[in-house]
């Protein structure tokens, strides 16, 4: 069954504030937030159950009428990156660092990277990054255009609360309205959301990803099976 209310989330924790600001925050701090399959799931339904409440504006996704702003500390990567860069205004610390991992496992970029990040920062940038697998800090991740603003870790998410205040306070139909109509320039680019995830689980059953798991567990460099010089490659 579906979530029906910000209650029936585990792994998801919510603030709703009277300026009609809901904060949503992944909650699994035991293992640094990492996404299990539950979170994972959770993260895809929350917001159906937040655009039903009339009063919020949150993190948001694509398909969601209300616009979202996304507070990065840390080191993101994965399903957690995802939710920060789709944001509408994404707001970054000093000291955190992003990430898509997936070279670095073997397998192609095959979630939300491949479609978003030749238009954040540019192809060339996009592709240096996703090949080599390379973190990008926040001063850098805000010069070349990865997020909206790079801040002192401590103002992060000050900062991103009262952007938010101010699209709650601002007209609903100019936000939403402007949002919905740039958000275009990302469905014209679907076809390589569609492509990607599809390499990218073709490449989990090969034995580069294997590799790359044990790699990644022993914490060194990984010896892929397919490239030159490596027996079998």
């Amino acid at each position: 069954m579906r979530p029906a209310s910000y209650d029936d989330f585990e792994y998801l924790r919510f603030d709703r504030r009277p300026d009609g600001v809901v904060v949503v925050t992944l909650d699994r701090p035991d293992v640094l937030n990492a996404a299990n399959v539950a979170m994972h799931r959770e993260m895809s339904e929350v917001w159906a159950v937040v655009d039903d409440d009339p009063g919020a504006i949150v993190e948001r996704m694509l398909s969601a009428r209300k616009p979202v702003v996304s507070a990065i500390n840390g080191v993101a990567v994965g399903a957690g990156l995802a939710l920060g860069l789709l944001a509408d205004v994404s707001i970054m610390g000093e000291t955190a660092r992003i990430s898509d991992g997936h070279a670095r496992l073997g397998v192609a970029a095959g979630d939300h990277a491949a479609l978003l990040w030749p238009l954040l920062c540019g192809m060339a940038k996009a592709k240096y990054y996703l090949l080599t697998a390379d973190f990008v800090p926040g001063p850098e991740a805000e010069r070349i255009g990865f997020v909206t603003r790079c801040v002192p870790d401590d103002e992060v998410l000050p900062t991103a609360l009262a952007v938010a205040g101010r699209l709650a306070a601002g007209s609903q139909t100019a936000v939403q309205w402007t949002r919905r109509a740039m958000n275009q320039l990302l469905r014209q680019s679907l076809p390589v959301f569609g492509e990607s995830p599809a390499l990218e689980k073709l490449g989990f059953l090969g034995p580069d990803a294997a590799e790359g798991m044990v790699a990644v567990r022993e914490r060194r460099e990984p010896r892929f099976p397919s490239a030159p010089g490596v027996s079998g490659g």
